[in-house]
């Protein structure tokens, strides 16, 4: 079972939105809807154990990717989460975090406050769960593992487009950067 001191722990849940969670959003997907209550589970724990909540928030500012060379998330996907719409929201469901970070790509470290934020207040732990599995949560966690944090990746708290796409995300993270395990294993302990 991880343990994790509250204090220097943070929960980081990746972009639990109306446009990936609710089926009325942009890049709706169901397993990413059921990943809603284990997510707001554990940051339920974490926040009552006095370990930091941070969510992340994709947000697509109109235009972001006119002449773009070869990173255009709007040609891969379609439009979605675009600044200042209910799709680019966090779903009500969640408690109030700590720290809200806004991100523009995949890897919620890249150029944004995240790093400063975690390291002015003496994170050295990081507990992942959110969606999309292989793509978010994965970029993230993996930006982390190369920042030197010691990244944990919550199995059974991720969502996803294909089963095999959240397989292949756990079994990448716990090879090459960090660690698995599931909701129940997770201890929030001083």
């Amino acid at each position: 079972m991880p343990e994790f001191d509250p204090a220097e722990t943070a929960l980081i849940v990746v972009d639990m939105q109306n446009g990936f969670c609710d089926p009325d959003g942009s890049l709706y997907a169901p397993p990413s809807g059921d990943a809603i209550d284990p997510c707001v589970s554990l940051a339920t724990r974490a926040r009552e154990a006095g370990a930091r909540v941070v969510y992340t928030r994709d947000v697509h500012p109109e235009g972001q990717f006119e002449g773009n060379h070869a990173y255009d998330e709007f040609a891969r996907w379609g439009e979605h989460v675009v600044e200042g719409t209910w799709d680019a929201e966090l779903v009500d469901d969640l408690p109030d975090p700590d720290h809200v970070v806004e991100k523009h790509t995949y890897d919620a470290f890249h150029e944004t406050e995240l790093e400063g934020y975690l390291d002015a207040h003496g994170i050295e732990d990081l507990v992942f769960c959110g969606t999309l599995a292989n793509v978010c949560v994965l970029h993230t966690a993996a930006s982390a593992g190369l920042r030197d944090y010691r990244t944990v990746v919550v199995e059974d708290a991720l969502g996803y487009i294909e089963a095999d796409h959240r397989e292949y995300a756990t079994e990448h993270a716990a090879w090459l950067f960090g660690e698995t395990t599931t909701r129940d294993a997770v201890g929030f302990d001083a």
